[in-house]
């Protein structure tokens, strides 16, 4: 027997948008605890804004892959084309970070090498995430109706 479901427009628009959503904000909640780390460490606890900082993004990269998969095969291509981007950008930033990163830490050190670490990665996930948070929300969005068995 077949079934008929309603998709509705906002929540197409959500799942456009859900990736974008958490990536900023795990990466702001992770600059933020390693400002704030840097601000209460002593030099006797320098490894503070690391122990704060890091959390964060990898929870986040963790679960992101859940996130990821649910919005992958989206029936509406949109939703798909959004979550796709956002997921190319930060899955390649994260990884650049891998290979690059250890040598702007070796170069810099302490704290000031992981503050340039994920500032580079904040500086070009979040403006790109935020611009695709407004595109999707400015685009025109419709209910779909999808067929299935039950």
């Amino acid at each position: 027997m077949k079934a008929k479901r309603v998709i509705s427009a906002s929540s197409s628009r959500f799942s456009a948008q859900l990736f974008n959503f958490i990536t900023v904000a795990a990466l702001m909640i992770s600059l933020t605890a390693l400002l704030l780390g840097k601000l209460l460490a002593s030099h006797k606890i320098g490894f503070l804004p690391f122990v704060l900082s890091l959390p964060p993004v990898m929870i986040w990269l963790a679960a992101s892959i859940f996130v990821y998969a649910s919005i992958a095969h989206h029936p509406n291509p949109r939703t798909a084309h959004y979550n796709k981007w956002a997921g190319y950008r930060f899955y390649g930033v994260m990884g650049s970070m891998v290979v690059i990163g250890p040598s702007i830490y070796g170069l810099l050190g302490g704290w000031q090498g992981l503050m340039m670490v994920l500032g580079l990665a904040v500086l070009i996930i979040v403006p790109w995430a935020l611009l695709d948070i407004v595109r999707a929300a400015r685009e025109p969005w419709q209910d779909m109706t999808i067929e299935g068995e039950l």
